[in-house]
């Protein structure tokens, strides 16, 4: 494991990645959660100081994982991309050196034979392209790029495109239109040892990505959870969930499922260091930095 912009786990004979496009200043809880006050925040100490600030405060990041898996070479969510405009200040007309540190991580963007996209959020759909002489064009040309087929059906309806930056027209459908894509199902697998899992609600067909290899396990979280703070408050709304009620139950069976097991759980918004273990706490969880002792009782 590394520091910084790059950060790397080996799981069994999976090698994942970390490279960062955004993150280190704290924000106010309330961008995400509204019903999260600095005080709520303060209560749970654990937090502090990798993910909260004393005053309440929370840490998060923007980022793409890059899972090596045999041969494949597949990043996991593509950030907010450059030239882009959005209706987020911080997000908008970004010049950012992304794919100047995912080359410097090892990965230049000619390397990657698989994008695979959690769902299509602005955030996780931004490197898909990038702007060259005025038109958006594939970023990974190399690549097949997996959508679910669920969140594609959501995404490209004419209402949701009412509601939203042009996030289809500059960042999917060229994919689409240079015949790059595959509409995939939410259990798709991807290698022998990476394959997705089900967790829809924060959008219609989000999903994560469950990695298996010789014995050792991780789970790529997606936007199931967007900080550490749904570990203790499972129940706070999102800001940007679709569906809240359906959001909730797909956290805590998260949760319940993979706490105290030796599942590493890397979260697709936590700030360094990104990686820990759910373990039970009180009524809810909390993320440990290393494995529970009982792990493999």
């Amino acid at each position: 494991m590394g520091a910084g912009k790059f950060m790397t786990w080996q799981v069994g004979g999976v090698n994942i990645t970390r490279v960062a496009e955004l993150g280190g200043a704290p924000f106010p809880s309330t961008f995400m959660f509204p019903e999260a006050t600095p005080e709520l925040v303060r209560r749970h100490a654990w937090l502090r100081p990798h993910f909260a600030h004393e005053d309440g405060r929370l840490f998060g990041s923007i980022h793409s994982f890059v899972i090596e898996s045999g041969k494949r070479r597949i990043i996991v969510d593509t950030c907010v991309g450059n030239d882009k405009a959005r209706s987020i200040r911080a997000w908008n007309l970004l010049q950012g050196p992304f794919l100047d540190d995912l080359a410097l991580a090892g990965y230049p963007a000619d390397s990657i034979d698989t994008v695979l996209c959690t769902h299509l959020h602005v955030d996780h759909v931004g490197w898909n392209t990038r702007l060259v002489e005025g038109k958006w064009v594939p970023t990974f040309p190399n690549a097949r790029y997996l959508f679910g087929r669920k969140e594609w059906e959501h995404w490209s309806s004419e209402e949701a495109l009412r509601h939203e930056d042009d996030v289809m027209g500059d960042s999917v459908r060229p994919i689409i239109d240079a015949d790059l894509a595959e509409l995939v199902d939410m259990n798709h697998a991807l290698t022998p040892e990476v394959r997705l899992e089900p967790t829809p609600g924060h959008t219609p067909g989000h999903v994560s990505v469950r990695i298996s290899s010789r014995g050792e396990e991780a789970v790529i979280t997606g936007d199931l959870m967007h900080h550490p703070l749904q570990c203790a408050e499972p129940d706070l709304a999102n800001n940007f969930d679709v569906d809240a009620a359906t959001a909730r139950r797909t956290r805590r069976d998260f949760l319940s499922r993979y706490a105290n097991k030796p599942v590493l759980v890397l979260g697709t918004h936590f700030a360094p260091p990104t990686g820990g273990w759910i373990v039970d706490a009180e009524q809810a969880w909390r993320v440990e930095l290393t494995p529970p002792g009982d792990a493999c009782g």
